[in-house]
């Protein structure tokens, strides 16, 4: 008598759809996306550049980014000099990073390497939470809070200044810098650290001396992001400065930004005047102002990678 043993069929079942086909999918899908933000800023670009051509037809160009008035309603002469407020975009974004940079530095060096789990798992959320709150509030308790300050520590008439921006903008930029630098810091190969700490370094040492440099690119970055942030601000500065169109004397005496120029007057401006247009030039300078913020730090990280291979 024999035996038969039967083995079982396995049936492969085909994807409908093969691997290659999928990949190449999935190519064009995040090629299709990057186009289409390619195709998106262009837009912008375009929209700005022919906008403001109606402008420098009425304005000389050089007096336009020359000039040290700033006054389109004027009876006698009209003003379109943005000088004024070029230097007061600078002072208020100079002075948030004098406030914001080490201070972010230092709080993502503490989280990174000081800080226990614990403590990390709350501060952290804690900080990035800050960038969630809306920007008219912090204009508000810079109304409210840090302008009354100001004004009594430095005996002014009142708060709203350049340097209570500053302040403000340091604020709305801290959680940006303190989240990237965080993580920068805290992908750095341990082997750096064990190898410092080997050589007879402290932790206060490895961190400073070793650490840091290794992860100035991304410290670099959370920096410019946060630039960023303070110069495309409008709400918070708007409130909390005073907005005064006239050449800013010093910290203490009231600016107004490109980004809160625009927000006043477009709004009450008369449709295709010489001033409407000049308005959409301060937005084709303030893109190229960015534009320049972000070209400038891809080529630092670039210079600062090829350095470290």
């Amino acid at each position: 008598m024999s035996i038969q043993i039967l083995s079982p069929r396995i049936t492969v079942v085909k994807p409908w759809i093969s691997l290659a086909v999928k990949e190449k999918l999935i190519h064009g899908f995040f090629f299709l996306n990057g186009i289409l933000s390619v195709i998106v800023l262009l837009g912008i670009f375009a929209l700005l550049v022919f906008t403001s051509i109606p402008a420098f037809q009425e304005i000389n160009v050089g007096s336009f980014l020359f000039g040290l008035e700033w006054n389109p309603t004027s009876y006698v002469k009209e003003q379109y000099g943005i000088i004024p407020m070029l230097v007061s975009t600078f002072m208020v974004t100079l002075g948030a990073l004098v406030i914001a940079v080490p201070l972010g530095i230092g709080t993502a060096a503490y989280l990174s390497d000081v800080a226990s789990p614990r403590v990390r798992e709350i501060a952290k959320p804690i900080v990035e939470i800050l960038a969630g709150i809306p920007s008219v509030v912090i204009g508000f308790l810079g109304i409210v809070l840090v302008g009354p300050i100001l004004a009594k520590v430095f005996g002014t008439h009142n708060g709203l200044n350049a340097l209570n921006g500053s302040v403000l903008l340091a604020v709305m930029a801290l959680p940006t810098i303190v989240s990237i630098s965080e993580d920068a810091i805290s992908n750095v190969p341990k082997s750096y650290d064990q190898a410092s700490l080997a050589l007879g370094a402290s932790k206060w040492q490895t961190v400073i001396k070793v650490k840091i440099p290794a992860a100035l690119s991304g410290i670099i970055a959370a920096c410019m992001l946060g630039m960023g942030r303070a110069v495309g601000e409008t709400m918070t500065v708007l409130m909390a400065t005073g907005c005064a169109p006239a050449m800013p004397e010093s910290f203490l005496g009231p600016v107004r930004t490109l980004t809160s120029s625009i927000a006043i007057e477009l709004g009450e401006v008369a449709y295709n005047t010489t001033h409407y247009y000049a308005l959409f030039a301060l937005g084709l300078v303030l893109f190229i102002m960015t534009f320049l913020v972000n070209m400038t730090s891809d080529i630092i990280l670039h210079k600062y990678e090829k350095v470290n291979r």
